[in-house]
């Protein structure tokens, strides 16, 4: 709080308090910006978005000096472009097509709309609407590394300001990408957004991005070599092979098998690089087939059950289909250890879902014909 607002707190007989300021409107007038609107699904951060762009309607109605004071090589930073994630087409299926839609409501853009799947579509978008100063870009992360530094020069070279609502961490509570970790270096500006954990007997403060699956009514939470990228909608799903998603604090994020993933499953796709598959396909095989017999029960039963802070909420994780399916996914798709001839032999061999996994692995700019 100022001075001045303090005195005026003053005046009015307040006593001396710290006040927050929730949100200000939007400053147009600086130019350069890079805005990371950072949170978990669900904190309000497309609503943040909305927010400016009423904002941008409000500031559009003044005079030239304020033009004269917003705009910079020829592009005024009241014009406010959102571009929508191509990646993501099915969210708010029955909103219209020029939605800037949240959870909540939604703002209609008109013309000043796009959809974009990489960086140089965006690129392209931003060339044909060169009036535009301040470019909404939702779920940037989703985006090619590339993006920051487009950014970057745009903010630099012509003024622009980027506003740029996207998760940072994911669903394993890690740095999303290497395409967030560039956003976030490249920032000057950065506004983190919390929620309520949603878990029923909670109420604290969540920063985390929760995924898991609804099995026979059961919440069964994502292991942690769940393939990183599902797209979807924001509705329940009571598939077993297609995740749900809410926020939860750090108590009740729930994420078996990350021990797993790195003392046995990574190393066993390291052997299989190295020209010895046979050790992953046994474990896959048990998984798939008896998954009391595999070396994930038996780990996540040490640590969940046997554990002097049992954790019996982990093990339902095992109740979800096609745990092969993604560990194939994460190793080949991630981690770039089985080839594509290895990766179709294992799927023929065990008698794996192909059209699971072909989507899993299209979700992650892996796509093969299986």
């Amino acid at each position: 709080m100022s001075g001045q607002e303090d005195s005026f707190l003053r005046s009015l007989g307040f006593p001396s308090i710290q006040v927050h300021h929730s949100f200000d409107h939007f400053d147009f007038t600086r130019p350069g910006r890079r805005i990371l609107v950072i949170g978990p699904m669900g904190s309000g951060k497309t609503e943040f978005s909305a927010r400016i762009w009423r904002d941008s309607r409000i500031a559009l109605r003044k005079g030239t000096a304020v033009a004269v004071r917003t705009s910079t090589a020829g592009a005024d930073r009241r014009v406010v472009h959102f571009v929508r994630s191509g990646l993501d087409r099915t969210r708010f299926p029955d909103y219209p097509q020029d939605a800037l839609a949240y959870r909540g409501g939604y703002e209609r853009c008109g013309d000043d709309i796009s959809s974009a799947g990489d960086s140089f579509e965006l690129e392209s978008v931003m060339a044909c609407r060169p009036d535009a100063g301040t470019w909404i870009i939702d779920e940037a992360a989703f985006y090619d590394e590339r993006i920051a530094y487009l950014i970057r020069n745009e903010s630099d070279l012509r003024g622009l300001q980027f506003v740029l609502p996207t998760l940072v961490l994911n669903f394993r509570k890690e740095i999303f990408n290497h395409t967030a970790r560039l956003l976030l270096e490249n920032a000057t500006d950065v506004f983190p957004l919390t929620a309520y954990c949603e878990h029923n007997e909670c109420i604290e403060d969540s920063l985390f991005t929760y995924r898991y699956y609804l099995s026979d009514g059961i919440e069964c939470p994502a292991l942690y070599f769940d393939p990183l990228i599902i797209i979807g909608g924001d509705t329940t799903r009571e598939d077993p092979r297609e995740p749900n998603y809410c926020t939860r604090c750090d108590n009740h994020h729930y994420l078996p098998g990350k021990e797993y993933t790195f003392f046995t499953l990574k190393p066993l796709g390291e052997a299989a690089s190295r020209g010895d598959p046979k050790p992953l396909s046994a474990e896959l095989a048990a998984i798939a087939g008896d998954p009391e017999r595999s070396r994930l029960h038996a780990s996540l039963k040490r640590l969940h059950l046997d554990s002097p802070d049992p954790k019996p909420q982990n093990m339902d994780g095992l109740r979800v289909p096609c745990i092969a399916e993604k560990a194939l996914c994460y190793l080949y798709a991630e981690q770039n250890l089985l080839s594509a001839d290895q990766l179709r032999r294992i799927v023929s061999d065990l008698g794996l879902d192909r059209e699971y996994l072909g989507k899993r692995l299209a979700d992650n700019r892996r796509p093969l014909e299986l």
